[in-house]
């Protein structure tokens, strides 16, 4: 992959490199692509033309058809409800074609799509788009009624769009005002915001991340260069892809990890986008084989889920090549059962944050399974990852500390919080992923803990994902967290929620005895609860640690823990 990417970014590659100034350092980013939004989809939605590139339900459309229906669309935003460069424009609806068409549009128009969580409360909802300022929010049935129950702020005008019907039809309100393909729409530059997403709120109250085109279109890039170089990869050794590019879509589009590795580098690589709406394993069996899907990235549970299936043997998966999840790697037994029940697809873990556009780490098929603890390198050619100490000052190899990311994809800042965005990077521009976790000798990169989840019990340090991965290793464990309490004596003590698999039937106490043959006694939650229901998640479908700690935070522990 290395060679690949070498070859790629020198002179003349496909990605060549130029270099930029930012906070004393020149940063590398690739000169040879488009570098705002706009230019993106009008060069890719070109060049490849009538290449299938939307699956939504019984909806097919081409990336030439979704470019008009944007171009369309834009023309609406500007004449008819008067975007102009600059504008905060909310989007507020379900995954689907008529998501990303009309994304697309408020990048063409000019406006700064703000990508609002669609799993919000009304009230949330509300008060993200009182936060940025939103003048303008296209919202489907279900956000739009939420937001009037709450209250739409003043200053936003809400426009209903609908994702039930073709795009066409659903999209036609944006319109109704006037504007058309004709419409006039401005130039952007590089330094021009683009886009604001939501942090996952694991730490408090949602951030509003604020980036330029220029971070944006570069995060898509980079990860362009280590899908190629995997193609190149697989050429080299003879097996070069047989099917085109095609991607389950079943990570929510507002998040990070969804509009930057899975919608905007579909544009440059040409692959089709199936919209998945809502999860069930066998209806992605079904999709996988009836679209030939090639990748798809999930939480890790969805993979798992997968290969797991009883009905997986009814369902040709053979052209899936690439099974991704995000951010810490996946419990040992759940990659072994992965790779045995997905024959012939390759693991991925790759790791970033909304504040670094999705950018960071990489850890790839034959690594991925020699180095399975590890999320990977830095991935290459833009980003550089440093272990910083509480000063930004970079740790020697080996020593942890916390996780830094730096490259021409990270954001601008937060949105309206000057205090938070100077405390987000160090002096030299590196981000703080608020992760703690060293390096090895050959630049792999190891997460040991949330900087501010560690668990300290009576001076011990305990690592929860140690011991989700620990009751993850039992079969009637299907989604488990673990997180501190309270604790007179000793300060704080580890807990967990635990939800069974459907027909398993087992108490707490006796998943704290499995514990025992594997963990510490001190690692071993003092209290475990059954949950009746799935575990609450976030927007980026990281289960939602501090509303079990508030949901829990009344419930007795035992008086010896």
């Amino acid at each position: 992959m290395d060679a690949a990417i070498a070859r790629m970014t020198g002179p003349g590659g496909l990605l060549q490199l130029g270099h930029v100034a930012r906070n004393g350092a020149m940063l590398p980013y690739v000169v040879s692509a488009p570098q705002t939004l706009p230019a993106l989809f009008a060069t890719y939605c070109a060049h490849y033309g009538n290449r299938p590139f939307l699956v939504d339900g019984a909806e097919r459309l081409t990336f030439a058809q979704a470019y008009a229906l944007a171009r369309r669309a834009a023309g609406g935003l500007v004449a008819g409800h008067g975007v102009k460069p600059g504008d905060r424009i909310g989007l507020a609806a379900r995954n689907g074609a008529g998501w990303v068409i009309a994304y697309m549009a408020i990048a063409m128009a000019g406006g700064i799509a703000t990508l609002l969580n669609g799993w919000w409360s009304g009230q949330e909802l509300a008060e993200a788009i009182a936060d940025t300022g939103c003048s303008l929010v296209l919202a489907d049935g279900r956000r739009e009624a939420a937001l009037h129950e709450a209250g739409i702020p003043s200053g936003a005008t809400l426009v209903r769009i609908r994702q039930t019907v073709p795009v066409a039809e659903g999209l036609a309100a944006l319109n109704a005002l006037g504007g058309d393909e004709t419409t006039a729409l401005p130039e952007m530059a590089p330094d021009d915001d683009a886009t604001i997403l939501f942090t996952s709120g694991s730490t408090g109250r949602s951030k509003g991340a604020l980036s330029d085109q220029r971070a944006v279109v570069q995060g898509a890039l980079n990860f362009v260069s280590a899908t190629l170089s995997v193609l190149d990869v697989m050429t080299q050794r003879g097996s070069p892809p047989t099917h085109l590019p095609a991607t389950l879509v079943c990570v929510p589009l507002f998040h990070v990890t969804a509009e930057i590795t899975i919608l905007l580098q579909s544009f440059v690589i040409g692959r089709k986008l199936v919209m998945m709406p809502k999860w069930d394993a066998e209806e992605a069996m079904r999709l996988i084989a009836a679209e030939q899907i090639t990748y798809f990235i999930s939480v890790p549970l969805m993979s798992y889920e997968i290969a797991t299936h009883p009905h997986r043997d009814r369902y040709d998966l053979s052209t899936l090549k690439d099974v991704a999840s995000g951010g810490a790697p996946r419990p040992p037994e759940q990659l072994r059962r992965i790779v045995d029940g997905l024959a012939g697809a390759n693991p991925v873990i790759g790791y970033g944050l909304t504040e670094t556009n999705a950018v960071g780490c990489g850890n790839f098929r034959e690594a991925y399974l020699a180095k399975p603890d590890s999320t990977g390198r830095a991935t290459r050619p833009l980003t550089e990852v440093a272990i910083v100490d509480a000063d930004g000052r970079s740790l020697p190899q080996g020593q942890r500390g916390e996780i830094a990311i730096r490259s021409i994809a990270n954001i601008k800042g937060y949105w309206n919080r000057p205090q938070d965005t100077t405390a987000l990077f160090t002096a030299d521009g590196f981000v703080r992923t608020g992760d703690i976790g060293y390096m090895d000798a050959d630049g792999y990169v190891f997460i040991v803990d949330r900087l501010k989840d560690i668990i300290i019990r009576g001076g011990e340090n305990i690592s929860g994902p140690e011991v989700e991965a620990a009751l993850y290793a039992h079969p009637a464990v299907k989604e488990c967290a673990v997180f501190g309490q309270p604790d007179a004596r000793l300060g704080e003590v580890p807990v967990a929620v635990v939800y069974l698999r459907e027909g398993m039937n087992i108490t707490g106490e006796a998943l704290r005895l499995f514990l025992g043959t594997h963990l510490a006694p001190f690692k071993i939650p003092a209290r475990i609860w059954i949950a009746e229901a799935p575990l609450p998640c976030l927007g980026s479908l990281k289960i939602d640690k501090r509303a079990l700690r508030d949901r829990y935070a009344e419930a007795a522990i035992p008086a010896d823990s």
